[in-house]
């Protein structure tokens, strides 16, 4: 009996990767329909923590869903026959988004825990956009990758939110973003490669423990915008201003500024929700600044997840060790200047 051959050629993975962010100022400027009415703007940088999507072909047309981070399989005989549930909706909506034809066993994990303020849930749509454009041979890049990014997850899931994680994860690096009515523009930031080391030595991120639903926070300020609440108004717009302060701080390559006004912004945003923050989260706070804290921020939409903090030059080791104290886990990172990365390799 003749041997049948395995396969013309070596099987072929797809993988893609795109870096989460830290979000320095302006989160809250980005949400609709503020950037549309008033203009948005965000400064934000990424990191060396990622989202990660894996992909291998299918000779039939079934496909297998996976998520590593919820320990979650599910399978199905066609793309068509995926239904939006609630179980990995962001996996089927961008496969029935990028339209794909034949079947294939994909899956995902992250760096950071769903909902903790680095924008996972978003670079992931961009790293799974990214694994599925590399596997159909599309070239989507910048702008038309974060706006597909976007309208997945705002308008295919209707989740509430904002654009800045698209954009960053989609560009990479330190970008200041603005957010119009008809556009969105990044403007790459050009900074020293000896200030990214001093930014690096200087900056503590430390994860709380705690997750929360961004998107409850973000309806409810929202809402507030909607309603017209003047403490809220007055709160965005004195975020947009410090987010232009920030920008000059860290071109001007002041630290000490740049400190000082991570510590004012948070101090406003905290007036745009009360779930934002919390007593806790009040107390980290405040023992942080005590250590030797300039200033510091919750990196998403608030309520837990991630704290930055920016350290006196000589006191990051006590700023650590309070956060130690009262349970915080430090993450040691780097910032990250690439965008999306997709690759294909044999097996």
């Amino acid at each position: 009996m003749k041997k049948r051959a395995t396969s013309g050629a070596a099987t072929r993975f797809f993988r893609a990767r795109a870096p989460l962010r830290i979000s320095f100022c302006g989160g809250g400027t980005d949400v609709s329909p503020y950037p549309e009415e008033h203009g948005g703007l965000v400064l934000s940088a990424t990191i060396n923590q990622y989202a990660y999507a894996s992909l291998r072909p299918r000779r039939d047309r079934r496909w297998t869903l996976s998520s590593l981070d919820y320990d979650m399989l599910v399978r199905y005989p066609h793309s068509r026959a995926m239904r939006l549930d609630g179980n990995l909706d962001l996996i089927k909506a961008c496969v029935q988004a990028l339209s794909v034809p034949r079947g294939a066993d994909l899956w995902v994990h992250s760096d950071a825990p769903p909902g903790s303020g680095l924008g996972s849930s978003s670079t992931l749509v961009v790293a799974l956009i990214g694994v599925l454009a590399e596997w159909k041979g599309d070239s989507l890049q910048g702008y038309e990758l974060a706006e597909l990014a976007y309208r997945i997850e705002r308008e295919d899931l209707g989740l509430a939110g904002g654009r800045q994680d698209q954009y960053a994860a989609a560009f990479g690096g330190f970008n200041f973003i603005e957010f119009g009515a008809d556009s969105t523009v990044v403007n790459p930031l050009r900074i020293p490669q000896n200030l990214i080391l001093e930014l690096e030595e200087r900056l503590l991120l430390c994860y709380m423990g705690q997750t929360r639903q961004s998107a409850k926070i973000i309806e409810r300020q929202m809402a507030s915008y909607r309603a017209g609440k003047r403490a809220t108004v007055r709160a965005l717009e004195e975020l947009k201003g410090q987010t232009l302060e920030m920008k000059k701080a860290l071109l001007l390559g002041d630290l000490d500024v740049f400190g000082r006004l991570l510590h004012e912004a948070w101090e406003k945003k905290k007036r745009l929700d009360p779930g934002i923050s919390t007593g806790q989260l009040d107390e980290v706070y405040q023992a942080a600044r005590k250590a030797g804290a300039v200033g510091g921020k919750i990196t998403g939409a608030g309520g837990g997840g991630y704290f930055l903090f920016l350290t006196r030059f000589d006191r990051k080791h006590e700023v650590a060790a309070a956060l130690k104290a009262r349970g915080g886990q430090l993450v040691p990172f780097q910032f990250e200047r690439r965008g999306l990365q997709s690759w294909s390799s044999a097996r």
